[in-house]
């Protein structure tokens, strides 16, 4: 069998006597989209932070590629290759267009004082693939963006500010994202636009493994391949959308249906 690109094991998250994740276990195979949805207060974001290392695990287990993540700092667990976005907007909006997105490769990238003052041809050198790499790859979500690499973030509209934060996740060629409500603050319309985005970035790079928290029932029909249910930080239920659509108990916990 092939070995899980992550596997969760009886994680648990309390926080005092409360229990935001209550034994959670699934895995997510290589190459898979899971949609990780639920009410609100259901936990999906408590996984993400606890999946990144913002919060240790309580009890339970997390590995990533047969490699445990528990204990590790988030600096450790994103150079793994799991990156993220988040709910609300965490860009430097009087930052360029440009930093915003290439703040996702700062890790790779020599930024001592020795470097930048003796060997400013490699420091250029750096600074002219970063900038390579940045306007490549906002291109490929909307061409209009990689010829604005110079703009502050706050001069676009939303759903070009969620495609530079996801650029910015993307960067570091992670072989996993997670998204956490990409959706938010934009139409419908907007929605299935960077929707199409994501799907046709994933191709382009050697296809990620995606966990996606979202409300947008359309977003998690058409993105994943099955979809896990949270309620009270339990999994109510895990499948295809379809069957899961159909629970009696997650209609009742989620869809808000008697």
């Amino acid at each position: 069998m092939t070995e899980a690109l992550l596997s969760c094991r009886g994680l648990t998250r309390r926080f005092g006597g409360l229990v935001a994740l209550d034994d959670l276990s699934f895995e997510l195979p290589e190459d898979s989209v899971l949609g990780l949805i639920g009410p609100n207060g259901s936990g999906k974001t408590t996984f993400f932070n606890v999946l990144t290392g913002i919060y240790p695990p309580s009890a339970g287990e997390l590995s990533f590629s047969g490699k445990p993540l528990a204990g590790l700092s988030p600096q450790r667990i994103f150079r793994a290759g799991i990156a993220r976005t988040f709910q609300r907007s965490r860009l430097c909006l009087p930052l360029s267009i440009f930093d915003n997105v290439a703040l996702g490769e700062l890790w790779r990238l020599e930024t001592g004082l020795a470097f930048n003052l003796l060997t400013r041809r490699r420091l250029r050198a750096q600074v002219s693939q970063t900038r390579a790499a940045v306007r490549e790859l906002l291109h490929g979500f909307e061409p209009a963006l990689a010829g604005r690499l110079d703009e502050p973030a706050s001069a676009v509209p939303m759903i070009d500010r969620r495609r530079i934060e996801i650029c910015r996740a993307l960067i570091s060629k992670p072989r996993l994202l997670l998204l956490d409500e990409p959706s938010a603050g934009m139409t419908h319309d907007e929605t299935m636009r960077l929707l199409d985005d994501i799907l046709a970035a994933r191709e382009r790079l050697a296809r990620p493994g995606i966990i996606i928290i979202e409300h947008e029932m359309a977003v998690i029909e058409r993105i994943t391949h099955r979809c896990l249910v949270l309620d009270h930080g339990k999994k109510l239920r895990e499948g295809a959308w379809q069957d899961v659509a159909r629970d009696p108990l997650v209609q009742q916990a989620y869809l808000g249906i008697a």
